[in-house]
């Protein structure tokens, strides 16, 4: 029996970086030792990737059942939907056609992984004005993955090595952001932090939490947030047994993180936790002037499937050009492998 499992991989916007660099990892001679891998998206765009500067040769096995899959080195399966095959999106540009394709190449791989057909899903970048162009009006996946799977507790955690970073809020404005601050968030999201820890090995996680606040407040006077909200759910988390220690100014609290002394940081905002882990996974090379590493992984915690993405975005001024870096999406398969390996163990 076949123990290996069947990783469902979504192309992203078929004008993006996303079909050359899903080539470039098929291209890894030990994707297939770990895993069984497929794409969902349009053999068309693909056809075209291979017609990029510097693209590995491969051959393409156009799929409608998982079951025709083939599984081989130097062959990339693909759930073919047919989505561009009368008209190829131009590259590099925002189009209708681009946004309705990468939302269709999603909702098929949670249609798969529900229906158990593949162990874990991961996406390439999709562009959101593309996509509410074409009438699908979702902030980003993790928003399509919880509406399609029926959860309204999820969140998103950045991995980057043992940098892990999970947030209270992600996809809304700074005045918002803010006013999500509420203990029970908190809370809710210090016991997915956990459980993930806990899913991907780490037996006794140490969970760390930001403050919202410079300095956490000092005490009150830069905002009460962190006396209000903060301390009550961590001390409601502890009280569960989980080891959570903060709340700790976010100047420090990733430095610490990145250095050892936690397994997992709890953001309050979609920057405060996504820029510190760019500026370690996104490397730009001054002498070359261009990107020499785009490193990190997006998970998205607290669905019912395994979802995780490359944590870039689509780089419309890279496609084409065959110089994307593939790591990032090599990462977020490895993280889904570990995941689903995990997942297989528990049941």
């Amino acid at each position: 029996m076949d123990t290996r499992p069947i990783v469902a991989i979504t192309l992203g916007d078929p004008a993006s970086i996303g079909p050359e660099i899903t080539i470039k990892a098929f291209s890894t001679h030990t994707l297939l030792d770990r895993c069984r891998p497929l794409v969902v998206g349009d053999v068309t765009i693909l056809h075209r990737a291979l017609s990029f500067p510097g693209i590995p040769q491969v051959a393409l096995n156009a799929i409608q059942n998982v079951s025709d899959a083939k599984f081989e080195q130097g062959t990339i399966d693909v759930f073919d939907l047919g989505i561009c095959d009368n008209a190829l999106p131009p590259v590099g540009e925002v189009s209708n056609l681009s946004g309705d394709a990468a939302f269709q190449y999603v909702l098929k791989a949670i249609d798969l992984a529900k229906s158990g057909e593949v162990d874990a899903t991961v996406t390439n970048a999709l562009n959101k004005e593309a996509m509410n162009k074409a009438g699908h009006h979702f902030d980003g996946h993790t928003e399509i993955y919880a509406h399609y799977t029926g959860v309204t507790n999820q969140t998103m955690m950045l991995v980057h090595g043992d940098l892990r970073v999970v947030h209270v809020s992600t996809h809304v404005s700074l005045r918002q952001a803010c006013d999500r601050v509420k203990k029970a968030r908190v809370l809710e999201v210090i016991e997915i932090a956990d459980k993930a820890c806990k899913d991907l090995g780490i037996a006794s996680p140490r969970v760390a939490v930001a403050g919202l606040n410079p300095h956490c407040g000092e005490g009150g006077l830069f905002g009460t947030e962190e006396i209000e909200e903060i301390s009550p759910a961590i001390e409601e988390a502890r009280k569960e047994g989980i080891n959570v220690i903060g709340p700790i100014p976010p100047d420090t609290i990733f430095s610490k993180a990145l250095g050892g002394m936690y397994d997992i940081v709890v953001a309050m905002y979609h920057d405060q936790g996504h820029i510190p882990l760019k500026v370690v996974g996104f490397v730009y090379d001054r002498a070359s002037k261009a990107w020499k590493s785009v490193s990190g992984v997006n998970i998205t915690l607290g669905l019912p499937i395994i979802r995780t993405s490359v944590d870039h975005g689509t780089a419309f001024d890279q496609a084409g050009k065959g110089t994307a870096d593939e790591l990032s999406l090599i990462n977020a398969i490895d993280n889904a492998i570990d995941l689903a390996k995990q997942k297989m163990r528990n049941k």
